[in-house]
């Protein structure tokens, strides 16, 4: 069995992997220090199991339970922590255990165990999970075999074409597979809906104009894009502009 440990404390680290190093049929495969290392040993390295701490800085561990829960094989995560105060959370996000620190080998042994017996239709429960989660604080794209982390804060719209959603930030745009009404859903109260087919951060609109055909477009700040605004949604974006709600 796999295992990447995932802890911002190297003593931490050092101790699981010692505790791993005791274990019959056990490797530790990689280690990493923050969530962002997490997810790119994990996309390399194909952990079975991922042994996750929650509090970290930057991106936390339940956050980082989420993303990898998207992955193509995702791996079965077991949460440690020091603190006993996320366990409803941590088993929302479909961790097959939750670890207090300091973690005691024979309770490791059973959490091992118990993710060594996971059925297929556990495993896709995993993928399936994350809906019980927080808002993420990063966008997770899949581009050719790697991964790329996209804080939301930097996020400039979302535009749905097909079954792809294209995240759009100011050094960069990539692709999704995720709808744009779940986005919507979870990330409301930064971006506003401007036509059916797209999100735009209220802080990111610079204005309103025409383009060549006469239809309204909102112009962004950071980039040249100009997205068109429904009939429908025009009235709510020029509310907000009045407001000094946008910008």
């Amino acid at each position: 069995m796999k295992c990447l440990i995932v802890d911002d404390e190297a003593l931490a680290r050092e101790r699981l992997r010692r505790m791993l190093q005791e274990l019959a049929g056990v490797e530790t495969c990689a280690e990493a220090a923050n969530g962002r290392q997490a997810l790119e040993l994990a996309a390399a390295a194909a952990p079975e199991v991922v042994l996750l701490d929650i509090r970290m800085p930057g991106m936390d561990g339940l956050e980082t339970a989420r993303h990898l829960a998207g992955l193509q094989h995702p791996p079965a995560v077991i949460f440690t922590t020091a603190y006993g105060d996320h366990a409803l959370e941590a088993f929302e996000a479909q961790a097959v255990d939750y670890l207090l620190k300091p973690i005691h080998p024979e309770r490791l042994q059973q959490a091992l165990k118990k993710a060594r017996h996971l059925s297929r239709a556990q495993l896709d429960g995993l993928q399936q999970g994350e809906a019980g989660a927080g808002r993420r604080t990063h966008i997770c794209a899949s581009s050719r075999g790697n991964l790329q982390l996209i804080p939301v804060d930097e996020v400039l719209y979302f535009q749905a074409d097909n079954k792809y959603v294209t995240v759009r930030s100011a050094g960069d745009q990539v692709l999704i597979e995720e709808s744009l009404k779940s986005l919507e859903q979870e990330f409301g109260d930064r971006f506003m809906r401007i036509h059916r087919n797209a999100l735009v951060a209220v802080s990111a609109i610079r204005g309103l104009e025409k383009d060549a055909h006469g239809r309204a477009c909102v112009v962004l700040h950071g980039v040249d894009d100009c997205l068109e605004v429904s009939r429908r949604m025009l009235p709510e974006v020029r509310r907000r502009l009045k407001k000094g709600q946008v910008g």
